[in-house]
């Protein structure tokens, strides 16, 4: 056929242009050409020109995104303009191939060189952007112009000829007219603005603000129209992933417009503007608030959404159309179309066009393609606002918390539960509901319209199927909120079964001394039982609801089509009938989603009650009555402030070291002497409940003295500082802090104002200047050693240094791997109370502030640190700096120093004055004092006997870091669980393990579960996806033999050609006697009894994915739970509690409830998508060929996002770890912040670890839209590749047009589950990280508990006597490590009083710990009572012996649970015990008494009464033989005097061995051993080792006389 421009039919001049030029319409067609040539002559040279000197100078960062005005617009109308051009060009081929005898070029081909030309004009356009050239526009400018006024000849021909709206030719020229037009007017707009051109002055740009900091990396606002959509500038940063992993620095900062404080300004505006005036005490709408700050990018969303939803519609009316037309596609034009001849060319309608099946392809691959992509940006735009959102809500819990009152926090109305719950749980469902809502309007729609459409292709029987699936939708509802309920009782569960967890680690020691393990290993497996039934309740519905999700389309087709043959009697045609599935798929997904949507927003609501009763609770009263009256002297200070601002720049030392190195700060006034720093007048002070706790209450604290509070446990005197510091609330009465001298105020205000910039209104709150203050309970930040002490001060190394001596941390810093860069707190590593609290003190010490708060900073400490740290650090430290010290103590020899003493009795002063003041005037409250101090009155000025609770710490700490290298101890989780065979650490293999599937652990995790379950479970979902598929098959069978009988009936098709298919066999089908009724009876019930087997294969699958999950989850936690408790003690030195409580709570959680549901998932789309390639392929051959450049393609895009995604979650789980932590930090050490001023240093470290942690979720977020985004269009090719086969295909007649409706409704589910797989894939491969980390711990060596010896052979009262012989003992914690005893030898006689001392690390402990056989004894034995104790079984053993360890551990429950856990005794011995103990008045006093409750670790009792609670324990249980390990290290000495007493009564007739710290309790003893360096130095009465002058215990005595 010949080719040319105007075509050559007979009978027609073509070129002839006798009516005048513009009359020929091929002359018009081809003057269209000249702008898109025009364009592309000029551009491609600047292009090529611009690239090439562009790829020689590397690409600049960011000046790049800037956006021209108009931008977004012009990007939209070019794309519309490649469409219509698209559209022009299919009508123009379409016409050209009805009744034209020759090609006629002129159709068409103008149409494809503009779709080329308007691509170059976009590249173009975004080279000279990212140049920023703007001059270059002038080229688009022309083009347009030039373009413009030749489409507008055309058109104006057409009108002239009486071509209108109703021919589709018409219609595409008036469009592209318009969008000329359009553009044209862009192009006019950037020149109005940017001036480039006919202005003198041309506009300078700056790039926006975020952009000129390089450390911004999220582009999403910032690229153009397309990179946008399809997460185009993720690449990079996905595809290097695969070489090395992210990290936080290659994810950056957010843009501003993210940042948690600009979203929480908005919000807090859109909070604060509900006050009115009128009603000020109205609690504001956080539902208002959220609106007012986030309410348009939901709107713009659900645009969005609804354009998806409308163009998800097009998929089944184009498969429709492409089954319908594909019989009538051989069709010759028949005579009357030639009217519609002008130009001598054909014109035809609009719907003409939509017959034609390739049309229909393309057309649907677009829609595909835009649908896609719209649903894409939709969920984007609703996480990125819902992230901003959880970023706002966090800021404002965090400005709540810092204001929150501390009664509200003591008196459990806000438990820190319950904050770290608004933080953790509350703030995401709230984000979550977020992301889901415009589903909640998108929804309806895309349901009514689906209906409409069913109805539309099949009446009234397809209303039927629709009610089946809106029926079953509240069963859907009904079964998520019973998933809701279940998931909390089993969260309640697993809290309560964490805590035991936790108890239990806690007091690991003390449960193998005792042989308790067994009991709380019971209970706790008690509890994971009534967890494990809530996860089977749970495991249930979630199997129902996956049951109804796959089971409802099957149920819906199947009573749609019966119903369709019992009141059509003629089946469905194929075109129809596929339609109708492909409809019934897309209407499942938003009924099976609206129930998880309304059950969020039930969630929503109840966490904004929550949020909105937080925001409204009390907060702490106002520092305005704290100022006395001293408004004048701040005026003065901030005059000062500049000045001194300005002087601190240039010499920052000597501002921070002038309190260092002149002690003299200030000139001494007259009055100094009299001067009070603090004063309280007439104070009655409440904890909240109208019972003041403190009450008459008049103090002074002198400025720059010693004051010392004294008094008994409880009496007031932490409430005392407290209630000065305004922590408490206010009956009535004041407190008065003195006014700084004014340089001071200028000084102090300084050093704030270079830390951070604050505003007037907080120097102005800031007339109570900052306080150094420690507390009891020690307080650490998650940080390294330094920034605890330092607390966000400057650092100065001399100050520093000096601070660590009085406090004696060096030894300590030592030890730590890192020294003080070491990380310490709840995620570092654990430190013993002592190391704790001297931390605390040295960061009150190194604070430059005029007044220290110490409330009882010797509690935890043994004698010597606490003189060290009284002499060094408060007299000489503190006192030297004139600083005013206020110090709670029960360390009565101390009293000596105090420059003023205040005693308190049950919550009032009962004395003020100094020492000599209630010498004199209160001679019995002195002598009191005087008895009690005697004991212990110069103890130390060189005591030699170093060894106490401190080396011990230290020694365990020193234990902890023995053996494993620095690296692991601080990367505590994964490093040292890499321990695997493959692992060489070169790049190649490190790449290749980061993009391998875990298949050792997914088998690991299978098999746990039980080979049959796995069995099950594989076969029954291969049955069931075959089930389906057969359905399908059955359907497509059935529906063409309809076509097929009625043509061979001998019935015409309407266009008179006959109708014959040669491809579906009839040969099955019986003869055409009366075709109808009999193929129905034989399709019909074959059709029923598979949908019924369909539906039942849903439901088993269904069941034993969630079973197999369950079962491989109780093995797991099982086996780990036992593992761990059995494990030798040496395993807990070593291995940080944090890190085997995440296994218990983190990956436990994740093997019980995540894991199930992804493998579910995962192999259900997978099977799917193999299902339909399987499908498409057998159908269509042809389509095997495509699909391997498809696979390719999949399996690259599968490989780098799942590296990438594996890292991003990592990036977000680390990030959130710490966020969650700074708020838990910051409830718990509300006062310690308050009393320092730190809260806006607090308030920029939340904002900062907020932003780090929705930095990585946004880029998690954007990867997954990056590969959904990739696999949807993977998807669009598939089915775009599947319809040209089949069309293909069916134009050679190898197919039926049922087949063909059966392989594109297939083609169409691949979109949906494509990204399914990947996602599943990735998710899994985080999730099995649990698997493998509990696995790790499961090959931990168990201690040996069988032993040698039966039980039976022990006799029943063993040991009677309590006679101990140690022969030639050699004790080592580990077979790694040295001996700690080497060839100790002893001999205890019955009954015998046996004192042990030394110095630290000479082996005491570990003796003690060598009588329990807790420790690897590898030589020599310990026989009791004529048994070798390394035979006996261990729980035998351990239970006959009792021993009362240095730190005391009580566990929640009664106080009779943790007396006697066992539940032997009488209620007599243990009120007995209790009496001995010193307990009985107390416990009686207590509700309950016995069953009194006991927090968790004790804390509803000071640490001196825990100890004597553990004391009563030990006499508890009658043994013969009692070991004191340090015991009474925490006990103000008159109890400790009584209990030595008592035990030398009570344990008259028992062997009691006590390790001592304090000489002076062993002199006593019937026998004294001195150790050294594991070996036993003097061994004998103590009487005997006295007289030895040069002995070492004479030393020791002499030290501590």
């Amino acid at each position: 056929m010949a080719l040319s421009f105007c075509g050559i039919d007979n009978g027609t001049n073509a070129y002839s242009v006798e009516k005048g030029v513009l009359n020929n319409g091929c002359f018009v067609d081809a003057l269209n050409l000249v702008p898109h040539v025009f364009l592309l002559f000029i551009t491609f040279p600047i292009l090529f020109i611009g690239w090439g000197s562009q790829s020689s100078k590397v690409q600049i960062h960011h000046n790049t995104w800037l956006h021209f005005p108009g931008h977004n617009l012009r990007w939209i109308l070019t794309f519309s303009l490649l469409f219509v051009h698209v559209c022009e060009f299919a009508e123009g081929i379409v016409s050209n191939n009805r009744m034209m005898e020759t090609n006629h070029l002129h159709l068409f081909m103008p149409a494809f060189m503009g779709f080329i030309a308007a691509t170059t004009s976009v590249v173009y356009y975004h080279n000279i952007e990212t140049s920023n050239f703007p001059k270059l526009l002038l080229v688009l400018f022309i083009y347009w112009v030039l373009a413009f006024i030749t489409k507008s000849i055309k058109l104006w021909k057409f009108a002239e000829y009486h071509v209108g709206p109703q021919h589709l030719r018409f219609c595409i020229t008036a469009l592209l007219v318009l969008l000329y037009g359009l553009l044209m007017a862009v192009e006019i707009n950037v020149i109005r603005i940017r001036r480039y051109v006919f202005f003198a002055n041309p506009q300078k740009v700056k790039p926006p603000e975020d952009l000129q900091d390089l450390g911004v990396r999220f582009l999403q606002p910032f690229v153009n129209l397309l990179s946008k959509a399809t997460y185009w500038w993720m690449n990079p940063l996905i595809i290097g992933a695969h070489k090395r992993p992210i990290e936080l620095k290659k994810i950056g900062k957010l843009p501003i417009a993210m940042r948690a404080l600009t979203n929480y300004l908005r919000l807090k505006d859109a909070y604060e503007d509900q006050r009115t005036a009128e009603d000020p005490d109205r609690a504001p709408s956080i539902w208002r608030s959220m609106y007012r700050a986030f309410g348009r990018p939901i709107l713009l969303s659900s645009t969005f959404r609804y354009l998806a939803d409308l163009l998800g519609f097009a998929g089944p009316l184009c498969i429709s159309g492409i089954v319908k037309y594909l019989k009538t596609d051989k069709d010759v034009a028949t005579p009357d179309k030639i009217k519609e001849t002008y130009f001598g060319v054909y014109f035809m309608s609009s719907t003409e066009l939509l017959q034609n099946t390739s049309v229909l392809a393309v057309l649907l691959f677009l829609a595909l393609v835009l649908q896609r992509t719209f649903l894409q940006a939709s969920y984007y735009v609703t996480i990125e606002t819902g992230i901003n959102l959880r970023g706002a809500l966090l800021a404002m819990i965090y400005n709540k918390i810092l204001r929150l009152s501390t009664s509200n926090m003591s008196m459990g109305e806000m438990t820190l539960g319950q904050i770290n719950n608004l933080v953790a749980i509350e703030t995401n469902q709230l984000m979550w509901f977020l992301f889901l809502c415009p589903n909640l309007w998108a929804m309806p729609v895309q349901i009514v319209m689906g209906v409409i459409l069913l109805y539309y292709l099949l009446g009234w029987s397809a209303l039927v199927g629709a009610s089946v699936i809106v029926l079953l939708a509240p069963v859907q509802y009904l079964i998520a909120t019973k998933l809701a309920d279940t998931q909390k009782s089993s969260l309640e569960h697993s809290t309560d079964r964490l805590k035991k967890t936790t108890e239990i680690l806690k007091g690991i020691k003390l449960l193998k001394l005792y042989a308790w393990e067994n009991i709380f290993c019971d209970s706790v497996e008690d509890t994971r039982g009534k967890e494990l039934t809530s996860l089977k309740t749970f495991a249930l519905y979630t199997s129902m609801s996956i049951f109804m999700n796959a089971a409802i389309p099957i149920a819906a087709v199947l009573a749609t089509f019966v119903m369709h043959h019992f009141l059509d009697k003629t089946g469905p045609s194929p075109s129809e009938a596929f339609a109708a599935l492909a409809l019934f798929h897309i209407l499942v997904t938003p009924l099976f989603l609206l129930s998880t949507v309304v059950r969020f927003a039930v969630k929503a609501l109840v966490s904004v009650q929550k949020l909105g009763e937080f925001l409204q609770s009390d907060e702490i009263g106002d520092d305005s009555w704290r100022n006395g009256d001293m408004p004048l002297s701040f005026e003065a200070g901030k005059k000062h402030l500049g000045v001194t601002k300005a002087i601190n720049r240039k010499q920052p030392m000597r501002y921070q070291m002038d309190n260092y190195e002149q002690p003299t700060r200030r000139q001494m006034r007259p009055t100094e002497t009299e001067d009070v720093a603090v004063k309280v007048s007439n104070g009655f002070f409440t904890w909240g409940s109208n019972l003041s706790t403190l009450s008459d209450i008049n103090i002074r604290i002198p400025t720059g003295q010693l004051t010392m509070i004294v008094g008994q446990v409880g009496c007031g005197k932490s409430s005392l500082l407290l209630a000065m510091l305004g922590e408490m609330q206010t009956i009535e009465g004041r407190v008065f802090w003195s006014k700084l001298p004014e340089c001071e105020v200028a000084r102090e205000e300084n050093i704030s104002w270079s830390e951070t910039e604050e505003t007037d209104e907080d120097i102005r709150s800031k007339n109570r200047y900052s306080v150094a203050y420690a507390t009891q309970k020690s307080w650490l930040l998650n940080a390294t050693v330094e920034e605890n002490i330092t607390f966000g001060c400057h650092f100065s190394k001399q100050r520093y240094k000096a601070v660590i001596d009085a406090c004696s941390l060096q030894p300590d810093i030592d030890l730590l791997p890192f020294g003080d860069q070491t990380e310490i707190g709840e995620r570092g590593i654990n430190l013993s109370g002592g190391q704790r609290q001297r931390i605390c003190v040295a960061r009150a010490l190194y604070q430059n502030t005029n007044i220290v708060f110490l409330d009882d900073p010797f509690s935890a400490l043994d004698i010597h640190l606490s003189d060290h740290l009284m002499q060094e650090g408060i007299l000489k430290f503190l006192q030297d700096d004139k600083r005013t010290v206020v110090l709670v103590t029960h360390k009565l020899q101390y009293l000596i120093h105090a420059d003023w003493i205040i005693a308190m009795k049950d919550g009032s002063v009962l004395r003020e004055g100094t020492l000599k003041d209630i010498q004199t005037h209160d001679v019995e409250l002195y002598d009191h004092w005087k008895t009690l101090m005697n004991r212990q009155d110069q103890e130390l000025e060189k005591d030699i006997q170093q060894d106490s609770q401190t080396t011990l710490e230290r020694k365990t700490l020193r234990r902890a870091f023995y053996s494993r290298e620095a690296k692991n101890q601080m990367d505590d989780e994964d490093e040292e669980e890499e321990e695997e065979e493959e692992e060489d650490d070169n790049m190649s293999t490190t790449t290749n393990r980061r993009s391998k599937i875990p298949w050792r652990m997914c088998w690991c995790y299978m098999s746990s579960g039980g080979f049959f379950m796995v069995f099950l479970m594989v076969s029954s979902k291969l049955l069931k996806h075959s089930v389906i598929v057969a359905i399908d098959y059955w359907l497509a069978l059935w529906t063409s033999s309809k076509t097929n009988q009625s043509a061979g009936a001998g019935t015409y098709a309407s266009n008179g050609t006959r109708l014959a298919d040669s491809a579906s066999s009839n040969a099955t089908l019986p003869t055409p006697g009366n075709p109808e009724a009999e193929s129905d009876s034989y399709y019909l019930p074959v059709f029923i009894v598979l949908c019924a087997a369909g539906i039942t294969l849903c439901l088993i699958t269904s069941l034993t994915v969630e079973f197999l999950g369950l079962s491989a989850a109780t093995n797991l936690h099982h086996n780990l739970l036992n593992k761990i408790i059995h494990a030798p003690i040496r395993f807990f030195d070593i291995t940080p509690l944090g890190q085997i409580l995440n296994r218990f709570s983190a990956d436990t959680n994740i093997i019980d409830q995540h894991i199930p549901p992804t493998l579910e998932s995962l192999t259900r789309s997978t099977l799917l998508c193999l299902s339909a390639i399987g499908v498409i392929s057998s159908i269509t051959p042809a389509f095997l060929i495509a699909l391997v450049p498809l696979a390719v393609a999949f399996y690259f895009i599968q490989k780098y996002f799942r590296v990438a995604s594996k890292d991003l979650q990592d990036l977000d789980d680390s990030t959130q770890l710490p966020l969650l932590c700074h708020f838990s930090e910051t409830a718990e050490g509300l006062t310690t912040i308050r009393a320092f001023r730190h809260e806006a240093r607090f308030k920029q470290r939340m904002l900062e670890l907020t932003d780090t942690n929705n930095t990585a979720y946004l880029f998690l977020s954007a990867a997954n839209r990056w590969l959904e985004v990739r696999t949807d269009y993977l998807g669009a090719v598939i089915v775009l590749t599947a319809a040209g086969a089949s069309i293909w295909s069916f134009s050679y007649g190898l197919r039926s047009g049922g087949l063909v409706g059966l392989g594109l409704t297939y083609a169409l589910t691949v979109t949906n589950y494509l990204n399914w797989v990947v996602r599943n894939l990735a998710d899994l491969e985080v999730q099995m990280a649990a698997v493998k980390k509990v696995n790790s711990f499961l090959s931990t060596e168990s201690e040996n508990y069988e032993g040698s010896m039966d039980t039976s052979q022990v006799p029943e009262n063993w040991p009677q006597d309590g006679e101990i012989k140690i022969q030639d003992l050699c004790v080592r914690y580990d077979p790694m490590l040295k001996p700690v005893l080497k060839h100790v030898n002893a001999y205890i006689e019955p009954g015998q009083k046996v004192g042990i001392c030394g110095r630290t690390g000479s082996g005491k402990s570990s003796l003690s710990l060598a009588f329990f056989n807790m420790v690897d004894i590898f030589e020599g034995k310990i026989v009791i009572d004529g048994i070798d104790i390394c035979k006996l079984p261990l729980q035998t053993l351990r239970s006959r012996l009792s021993i009362i360890l240095q730190d005391p551990v009580l566990f929640s429950g009664s106080i009779r649970f943790n007396l006697d856990p066992e539940r032997t005794c009488t209620d007599d011995r243990l009120w007995e015990a209790l009496e001995i103990a010193q307990l009985k008045n107390m416990v009686k006093a207590l509700p309950g008494g016995l069953d009194a409750v006991v927090t968790e670790g004790g804390e509803n009792f000071s640490v001196g009464q825990r100890q004597l609670f553990c004391l009563a324990r030990a006499f508890v249980r009658k043994s013969s033989i009692l070991i004191m390990d340090e015991a009474t290290a925490s006990i103000d000495m008159a109890t400790e005097n009584i209990l030595q007493k008592v035990v030398m009564t009570a344990f008259a007739d028992r062997t009691v061995v006590t390790i001592a710290h304090r000489v002076h309790t062993i002199l006593t003893a019937d026998l004294v051993i001195v150790m050294k360096r594991g070996n036993i130095l003097e061994y004998d009465k103590p009487e005997t080792l006295l007289e030895q002058e040069d002995g070492m215990f004479a030393s020791f005595v002499k030290a501590d006389m």
